[in-house]
């Protein structure tokens, strides 16, 4: 490409030697073209453009394989439903057949804990009545002090069934359900980028893959020109630089085109193309040369071509 470009800037300074106008240069129309690629690697199923197609912006472009993705994003909603499940669970507390159950053996313990408690009295009255010994009431009352630590222990489940989870464990549940939709975010991302659109509105340039073969993850499928991205290159010695000026308007003169095509100078290069290798002197400073681009209007631009030969009128 740069032996290209050399080429055609020798040819196009020679053209410029037997030109009398000075205020008239060569030079020629070029491109920048958008490379359509997907961040991701898979093999091109749908391809929705061919060459030469002028397409609008948004429209579709190529599809990648994405069963992977699909079902990477399957299994991480399935990791957030499970997660929100869990904080529900938490919050809420027991279910109503565990709170049942808490309560029957509640009512257990109390029973155990009457019957404990008449045990004891009976004891100690036997006791009163030197019909039993004394160990008998003593363990009466361990009896019953151990029934009072059941319905004790019974009543703290209860309230806690009741209450739900501890603050902290709940928390970490909700940190847990972020962290699953963080993960189904980015699978539903991986699963997007597989489906790519047209960026902006342009000519379809080249197609790089086809149907049924791999790309390669970042591999570009296709080469996009939008209409403002052509401009005219052209150079002018150094004399010239001083009568040039962003913004400054020029006309473009092609062969095939009916009317001159107005267009404005966008870039002005800082140094020159070529450069003699001695000190500058009156004759030499005649062939230095900087390169100077200009950009007509989109709808102008699409009479130009890449590569197309141009007059550039000061």
């Amino acid at each position: 490409m740069n032996l290209y470009r050399f080429s055609l800037t020798m040819a196009l300074l020679l053209a410029a030697c037997t030109q009398k106008p000075a205020d008239v240069f060569p030079g020629y129309a070029e491109g920048d073209m958008v490379r359509l690629s997907a961040p991701l690697s898979g093999t091109l199923t749908r391809l929705h453009v061919q060459r030469g197609d002028t397409v609008a912006a948004l429209a579709p472009a190529f599809v990648l394989e994405q069963d992977s993705e699909r079902a990477a994003r399957q299994e991480a909603a399935a990791q957030v439903q499970r997660a929100q499940d869990q904080v529900a669970d938490l919050t809420l507390g027991k279910r109503p057949e565990e709170l049942a159950a808490l309560r029957a053996q509640g009512a257990q313990a109390q029973a155990a804990l009457s019957l404990s408690t008449a045990e004891r009295a009976r004891a100690a009255r036997l006791v009163a009545d030197n019909f039993n010994s004394p160990a008998s009431l003593d363990q009466a009352q361990a009896n019953v002090a151990r029934d009072q630590a059941r319905v004790n222990e019974l009543n703290a489940q209860m309230r806690l069934a009741t209450q739900g989870s501890r603050s902290k464990e709940i928390a970490a549940a909700q940190q847990q359900v972020k962290a699953a939709q963080a993960e189904l975010a980015q699978a539903e991302w991986r699963v997007n980028q597989k489906t790519q659109r047209i960026p902006i509105a342009g000519d379809v340039v080249d197609l790089m893959y086809r149907e049924g073969e791999w790309v390669p993850q970042g591999g570009a499928v296709l080469t996009l020109l939008p209409p403002a991205n052509i401009k005219a290159r052209f150079f002018v010695p150094q004399a010239v630089m001083g009568r040039l000026a962003l913004g400054q308007r020029v006309s473009l003169q092609c062969d095939g085109c009916a009317a001159p095509i107005n267009a404005q100078v966008s870039f002005i290069a800082r140094e020159a193309e070529f450069t003699s290798p001695i000190i500058y002197s009156k004759e030499n400073r005649a062939a230095l040369v900087f390169m100077v681009e200009a950009r007509p209007t989109a709808e102008d631009a699409r009479r130009l071509h890449p590569g197309q030969p141009l007059e550039v009128h000061l």
